[in-house]
């Protein structure tokens, strides 16, 4: 089981955004995020959206930062990916 994270280049809220996933179990997902502070609000269905300014912390405390195409294909692999479609139904 490992935690990723990707780089932090998603704008919004006049800040840039990273992606925190898991690549195998949603409750060591939770149980990493709030360990590090990170609120249960940033929970988007199948990942966090965590600001760039707490990267290096997430990595320091164990994420492995791989990029973006990595981090979908992980997301993917396991099994835990909520397509656009479900996110509309």
């Amino acid at each position: 089981m490992t935690i990723l994270i990707d780089d932090p280049r998603w704008p919004a809220h006049g800040r840039l955004w990273s992606h925190l996933i898991s690549d195998s179990d949603l409750e060591e997902l939770h149980a990493f995020a709030a360990s590090q502070g990170i609120p249960r609000r940033g929970f988007d269905r199948d990942h966090y959206d965590v600001p760039g300014e707490m990267h290096a912390q997430l990595v320091a405390a164990g994420a492995q930062h791989v990029d973006g195409h990595e981090l979908v294909r992980r997301l993917i692999a396991s099994g835990l990916r909520v397509t656009a479609r479900e996110r509309r139904a």
